[in-house]
């Protein structure tokens, strides 16, 4: 169960309702975030959740079947958006587009994707600084020195930024440059960093793992949300399987699926879905016809030269197309 507290509920009657819930045998565990303050109450013991509603200080109750509770759509109905300011909110009813390069490799590099970002109206960049690679020998990126060149292009032109962040460490250094951390597929079951991540306060953009089950990456949020942080959006991005015609399985069943258990946004990275440039468009128009929140793809000006994945990567002329389709996708989704 959540029980959800009144704001600035005095020590005594916080204390009075930590013990009602210990003492019909459920495990309690508080949890407070920038947005409210919740009892998360742990157990199976059947019970009139009405002794534990009419309590001083609880301001609502709620039963969640759910492992995953604080994230569940059957407790909370109305979807979560996350307000980055300026104008930029992420989630339902703000169909958000996030583009920009694999990797950020220059101040040029930064802005020509700010400029072509600028003239089809997209307020998010995409781009990594820290870059996992599968090879020891590839481009890992520009570290703090990149990423404190691309905040200051990008903040000077009203872009919000969005980038990995690696580990638990890098946090600390990162968090006056970034508007959302993103959390790549290799270490969406890193708990420590999901952990550190939650006491943040800064939006995440958590994507499901190479082989993650849609149990897992909900279960990863959770570890955000009880921390202290309800600013988390989940992302699609493919998982592993035999095939081998393309990268990933672009797994869009999880679009509708994620919508109807939990009430955060939900975004599809379709340039690391598929993994093949040519692909990109007609998988992001289904991802916002299956019902996304928000799309988040790779385009260079010059692909093919590229620091890393310029094999999924579109072209700004494909980009500026792409922008307009999808725009027009969402417009006929909503209309039904």
């Amino acid at each position: 169960m959540i029980i959800q507290l009144q704001q600035g509920i005095p020590a005594e009657l916080l204390e009075a309702i930590l013990q009602e819930v210990n003492g019909i045998g459920f495990k309690a565990n508080e949890v407070k975030t920038q947005e409210a303050h919740y009892i998360v109450g742990i157990g199976k013991k059947d019970f009139d959740i009405r002794t534990l509603g009419q309590l001083p200080g609880v301001a609502d109750i709620h039963r969640v079947s759910d492992e995953y509770k604080l994230i569940s759509r059957k407790w909370r109905v109305n979807p979560t958006l996350i307000d980055l300011g300026d104008g930029v909110v992420i989630g339902e009813g703000n169909f958000s587009i996030m583009a920009g390069p694999c990797s950020i490799e220059s101040e040029r590099q930064i802005e020509l994707v700010v400029e072509h970002l600028k003239a089809n109206n997209v307020k998010i960049m995409r781009g990594g600084v820290f870059k996992p690679r599968s090879s020891p020998y590839a481009f890992r990126g520009m570290g703090l020195e990149g990423l404190r060149m691309f905040h200051e292009l990008c903040s000077q032109n009203g872009i919000k930024i969005i980038t990995e962040v690696m580990q638990v460490s890098q946090i600390e250094d990162m968090v006056d440059f970034v508007d959302v951390f993103q959390v790549g597929a290799r270490n969406s079951q890193n708990f420590n960093l999901l952990d550190a991540l939650g006491e943040a306060q800064k939006p995440v953009l958590l994507k499901r793992g190479i082989s993650g089950t849609i149990e897992e990456l909900l279960q990863a949020a959770e570890y955000i949300f009880s921390n202290g942080n309800e600013k988390i959006m989940l992302c699609e991005r493919g998982i592993r399987s035999y095939e081998n015609s393309y990268r990933n399985v672009l797994d869009l069943n999880a679009v509708p699926v994620l919508k109807a258990k939990t009430h955060l946004p939900v975004i599809v990275d379709p340039s690391h879905g598929i993994g093949l440039r040519d692909h990109v468009e007609p998988m992001s128009l289904a991802a916002v016809m299956a019902g996304a929140d928000g799309v988040i793809y790779e385009t260079h000006q010059k692909p093919e030269e590229a620091f890393s994945d310029g094999q999924q990567t579109v072209n700004f002329q494909e980009s500026e197309r792409l922008i307009k389709r999808m725009r027009q996708a969402y417009e006929l989704r909503e209309s039904f």
